[in-house]
């Protein structure tokens, strides 16, 4: 299988009034269709800045980022717009549920955006919340809303799945079932997922580790024998 996702010598400077910041310099890696890749490093390494660039909520300064064979870096504003919207599901720390809609309703809000939506009660069901369809987010436990999160992202149908610290506001049970979900979804559906984390431990589950250091990508790693999340300690 040939490479989906492409990071070509990506760098990325902000300017601070006369200050510049490095945020990324000569990042290179490749992620395969259906991998889970997990991209690891301590906070302010690069990894958000990473996400935010391959999901087109940023411009890199220099370099290339291709999805598909296609090159996001050189798309216009327009063109990011429509490519956010139909080809990333975004999964964040947390869950910017619209409070006053069911979490029904919070899946059929991001369906109707899309060209080719799934079913947003099917993707519900297979996300564990069949008996929570009529509930608001209030009424859901953290966990049950990082679900409903997780299925408004896959109802979009699209071609990679991006997720921000996916369970930086879960406690380690629920956290942990969050990560199975993921785990399944890109080995059930074939589904290209990308989770982004300062914890190491999460490495051991992924096919793929990118760690990030100081703006830098300083290895990339095929894991031949991805362990199951069940048996991953931390």
């Amino acid at each position: 299988m040939g490479a989906f996702v492409e990071f070509e010598h990506v760098k990325k400077t902000y300017q601070m009034g006369e200050v510049k910041i490095e945020a990324l310099r000569d990042a290179t890696f490749t992620v395969e269709q259906g991998e889970l890749c997990v991209i690891v490093g301590p906070s302010g390494a690069g990894k958000t800045t990473l996400l935010n660039i391959l999901g087109g909520m940023d411009t890199l300064t220099e370099g290339k980022v291709f999805l598909g064979g296609e090159e996001v870096s050189a798309y216009s504003a327009k063109r990011l717009t429509t490519y956010r919207r139909y080809d990333i599901g975004f999964v964040f720390q947390f869950y910017n549920l619209v409070p006053n809609l069911t979490a029904l309703e919070n899946v059929e809000l991001a369906a109707q955006i899309c060209k080719d939506p799934l079913d947003a009660r099917e993707v519900l069901c297979s996300v564990g919340l069949e008996e929570r369809l009529g509930n608001f987010p209030a009424q859901l436990s953290g966990g049950e809303q990082q679900r409903v999160a997780i299925a408004r992202a896959l109802a979009k149908n699209p071609k990679l799945l991006l997720c921000d610290e996916p369970t930086g506001a879960l406690d380690y049970t629920t956290g942990k079932a969050i990560l199975k979900l993921l785990q399944d979804m890109s080995r059930q559906k074939g589904m290209t997922v990308i989770i982004i984390t300062h914890n190491s431990a999460l490495t051991a589950m992924a096919d793929r580790v990118i760690r990030v250091k100081n703006g830098a990508v300083v290895s990339e790693t095929v894991n031949e024998a991805p362990v199951p999340v069940e048996e991953i300690e931390w």
